[in-house]
Order: structure tokens, then sequence, then C-alpha cells
């Protein structure tokens, strides 16, 4: 008889030492796939993030007419940004081209994202109300890092506060770019 009542308490500290085991064995791959800087993919930025941001809140941006670009917070936008000193050839039409369908992707949500284009603008382009033409700014274009390469054109991401968020290389997937904004622009 004891050793049934035995084994009824092994049993029952075996089931406890399993449900405590389990409880905290989700908290150990926690602190593994944390320490890890494992992320699921959908949580994950297709730009690189650059650290620390760069922030241009306080810089006043020309527009090509001479007007300045308002940041304005209030509005949450966000700004894709392509910088270059070189003239705007084919490869510049078609990045703006690029970008023009990454802008048409967000839908309703394309007046809370501007595309402020740092060149010359091609004699043939898209009309859209998110093209905005700026005046070269040498402290932008000396603070971005990779401006220019022969794979074609990088591209920014500048927050509504004006902080230069992610940088996409030269040559990237724009569906990265188009996903980045579908998880930013809501």
């Amino acid at each position: 008889m004891q050793t049934d009542e035995r084994k009824q308490q092994w049993r029952s500290r075996l089931v406890l030492l399993l449900i405590v085991a389990m409880f905290f064995s989700s908290f150990g791959i926690a602190a593994l796939l944390r320490f890890a800087e494992w992320q699921p993919e959908s949580h994950k930025n297709f730009g690189q993030l650059l650290s620390p941001p760069l922030d241009f809140s306080a810089q006043t941006f020309l527009r090509a007419d001479g007007r300045p670009y308002d940041w304005q917070p209030e509005r949450n936008a966000w700004r894709i940004v392509l910088v270059s000193d070189s003239p705007c050839l084919l490869e510049c039409q078609k990045q703006l081209d690029v970008l023009h369908r990454v802008w048409l992707s967000r839908g309703r949500h394309t007046e809370r994202i501007d595309l402020l284009w740092f060149t010359e603008v091609p004699a043939i382009r898209p009309d859209f109300k998110g093209f905005i033409a700026m005046q070269a700014n040498a402290e932008l274009s000396a603070a971005l890092p990779e401006k220019e390469s022969r794979a074609g054109y990088p591209v920014y991401l500048i927050d509504p506060d004006g902080f230069v968020a992610l940088h996409y290389p030269a040559g990237f997937d724009p569906s990265g770019l188009r996903k980045d904004l579908a998880k930013l622009v809501k």
C-alpha cells in the first residue's frame, strides 16, 4: 500500500517538475533568441538602419523653386530621398520610375509619403503629387553614406521627425522599400 502511495507521490512530483520545466524553457528559448539577435522575417528592415540616425529636422531644405520645404512632423509623413551630384541620365530616369511605382503601391497612404529629389529633374518624368524637386544641399550630400555607385543610385528614408533612418544601397530591390513603407506608413 505504501509503495502505491510513493509511486503516486513520485508521479505527482514528476508532473510538477515537467510543468515547471516547460514554463521556464520558454524563457530560456526566448533569452537565447534575444541574445543571438534573431528576429522573425516579418520584423526585419530591408533597408540598412543608420546608427546613429542623421538628424536633419533643423536643416532647411529648399525646393527647386526656392521655397523652403516644411517638415510638418504632425503630418506624420515619411520621405524617400535620392541625392546625386551627377546629371540625371537614363539610370536616374529608371530610378525615378521605380520610386514612383513604390509611391503608388501605398495606395491611400501616398499623401503621407514625399519623394525628395535632390538631383537634376529628368525631362521625361511621371507627374505625381508626392514628387518634390529640391535644390542641391551640400550638407545633406556630405552626410549621407554611399551617394552614388556604378550599380545605380542609393535611396534614403527619412522619418516624420527629420531623421535619416534607413539606407537602401545602389541596386536595391524596390520590393524591400515597398515592404518597409507598408510597415511604417499605416
